[in-house]
């Protein structure tokens, strides 16, 4: 099921690189959804090595306390706790043999841990 949102598109809280749009869509599509409709829901937790951790998944549902920006012809969707944690990120894909897939470039982080997917304020 396809849900289009009619919610206020914001440029500049999370942005994403041109290679990670690209593996964004080709992953959205593999998983049945569509990047056009559908958003990709980027949130932080409690947990992992410094103290937060990084959500990422596909998704079509928009809840109550959710903020839609889209970057790059790609919408992304943020719950509002999590939104002070993200502002000013970059999602990038890094591929290849030593790559770390994606990769959450965050201007807030003081510390990250070695894989890259926690962090801490």
């Amino acid at each position: 099921m396809s849900y289009i949102c009619s919610s206020i598109k914001i440029s500049g809280v999370i942005s994403i690189s041109e290679v990670a749009k690209n593996k964004v869509i080709t992953l959205m599509k593999d998983d049945g959804f569509n990047h056009k409709s559908d958003f990709v829901r980027v949130g932080v937790k409690s947990g992992g090595c410094s103290g937060l951790s990084y959500e990422m998944k596909f998704d079509n549902k928009i809840e109550e306390n959710d903020k839609m920006y889209e970057d790059n012809d790609i919408k992304i969707v943020v719950d509002k706790k999590s939104l002070l944690y993200l502002a000013g990120t970059t999602l990038e894909y890094s591929g290849g043999l030593n790559g770390k897939g994606f990769v959450f470039s965050n201007p807030n982080a003081n510390r990250t841990c070695g894989c890259g997917e926690s962090f801490s304020l």
